[in-house]
């Protein structure tokens, strides 16, 4: 493909690292719910979401309920944690908003890696950010309200997108937060109430986002300061 994608960590390799990967990096349209990996899955590939599109990571539970545990946008990749080949999904992992992708087979990868060391490097440096991430969402589950937690995934889609309508249904957030979809109805019923936010079909739309940010808990600043410092400005989708 010509040009880079609109991907922060592909964008923040230097042209020779870069054009190591190019000649591999196949772009894609995938619609929301497709399903890249089943837990136990061999991870063949490395997918960089780019513009909208988000992909999680849902951990499985008992009574057939999944946890979204990790949220990855253009600021990186998924796969790329897993090791090198071969390797295992330990989740469920699934398009949570549909867009462009672009994918890269992980052994192009690794090959890659062995002719570069700089390229090795950022992709750790990532996958250190990206275990910061789940490190950051295990404590904010134990620690946090439903409230606090809904409106930091909300703040997170919003980042992602660039705007202030997310195309997200109670259901998938309630994916999100690992509570049922009832109760995930509820909280979006007391933002709608403060006038903090409104719904149409398949979507919220954020009316007040100082207001949110106020009841949002503080785990994506600290995943985003963690990015800073260790990448050099990537802003992550979800703390």
């Amino acid at each position: 493909m010509t040009g880079r994608p609109p991907n922060d960590l592909l964008r923040q390799l230097t042209h020779q690292d870069f054009e190591l990967l190019a000649p591999h990096l196949q772009p894609v349209e995938l619609a929301a719910s497709h399903v890249l990996h089943h837990a136990g899955d061999d991870v063949a590939a490395v997918h960089f979401p780019c513009g909208p599109a988000l992909v999680s990571f849902a951990v499985p539970v008992e009574d057939d309920r999944e946890v979204e545990s990790l949220l990855v946008g253009r600021e990186g990749a998924v796969g790329i944690a897993a090791g090198r080949s071969p390797s295992l999904a330990y989740s469920r992992i699934v398009v949570k908003l549909g867009g462009s992708l672009v994918r890269l087979p992980l052994r192009a990868l690794e090959q890659a890696q062995q002719r570069s060391a700089t390229l090795q490097e950022a992709f750790s440096r990532y996958a250190d950010c990206q275990f910061a991430q789940l490190l950051q969402t295990a404590a904010c589950n134990a620690a946090h309200s439903i409230e606090q937690r809904a409106a930091k995934w909300i703040l997170s889609a919003k980042a992602s997108i660039g705007g202030a309508e997310i195309p997200l249904t109670h259901e998938q957030l309630a994916g999100m937060l690992g509570v049922s979809r009832s109760y995930a109805s509820r909280v979006i019923q007391m933002f709608k109430a403060r006038r903090i936010l409104a719904t149409r079909r398949g979507a919220i739309l954020i009316l007040d986002g100082a207001a949110l940010e106020a009841r949002a808990c503080c785990c994506n600043d600290w995943v985003r300061k963690h990015f800073d410092e260790v990448l050099g400005g990537a802003a992550p989708a979800d703390g």
